[in-house]
C-alpha cells in the first residue's frame, strides 16, 4: 500500500525520487509552480522539455531533476476548469494517474505532488484533492515501486483541502 501525506512547503525543495510539474501543454515552463520548478532546475530542462514538442493535457512526461533534490521531474498538463462539463475530472485523474504510472515505470518509490490545476486553471479545490487522493489510492493498488506520495501543499487552505480528502 502506497502511504499517503500532506505537508505544506515548496514542492522545489523537496528530496523525493520525483517531483510532478503541474505544467502547460508547451512544457515551456509559466506561472506558479511550473514557472519555479523551472527556475529551480537551471536553464538545462527547457532544452529537455523542448525535445517533447509539448503534451496533451492529462499525459505525462519524465526529464532529469537538473539542479532540484528530486532525481526526476515529471511534467503533467493538468485541465482548465470550464465548468465540469468537459471531461475536466477525468483529465485531472488522468494526469495523477499518468505521472504515477510513469514514476512507476522508472523506479522512482519517493513521488512529490503539487496540487494540480487548482492555481491558474481554476479548478475547485475541494473537488481536485478528492480526484487527486481517490486516484493516488487506486493507483496504490498496482503500484511496484512506488510506495510514498506527498501532497507538497503551496498554503493552509490548501494543505487543508488534501488533509480532509485524505
Amino acid at each position: 500500500m502506497v502511504k499517503i501525506k500532506v505537508v505544506e512547503g515548496d514542492i522545489t525543495k523537496v528530496k523525493v525520487d520525483a517531483i510532478i510539474n503541474a505544467a502547460n501543454t508547451t512544457l515551456m515552463g509559466g506561472g506558479g509552480v511550473d514557472g519555479a520548478i523551472h527556475r529551480a532546475a537551471g536553464p538545462a530542462l527547457y532544452a529537455a522539455c523542448e525535445r517533447f514538442g509539448g503534451c496533451p493535457t492529462g499525459e505525462a512526461r519524465i526529464t532529469s531533476g537538473f539542479n532540484l533534490p528530486a532525481s526526476y521531474i515529471i511534467h503533467t498538463p493538468g485541465p482548465v476548469w470550464r465548468g465540469g462539463q468537459h471531461g475536466e475530472d477525468q483529465l485531472l485523474a488522468n494526469s495523477y494517474r499518468n505521472s504515477l504510472e510513469l514514476a512507476d515505470q522508472n523506479g522512482c518509490r519517493t513521488v512529490a505532488f503539487p496540487s494540480i490545476s487548482t492555481g491558474v486553471y481554476s479548478f475547485p479545490l475541494d473537488r481536485a484533492a478528492k480526484i487527486a487522493i481517490r486516484t493516488i489510492r487506486k493507483f496504490s493498488q498496482t503500484a511496484r515501486q512506488v510506495d510514498e506520495v506527498t501532497m507538497v501543499c503551496f498554503d493552509p487552505t490548501t494543505a487543508r483541502a488534501y488533509q480532509a480528502a485524505l
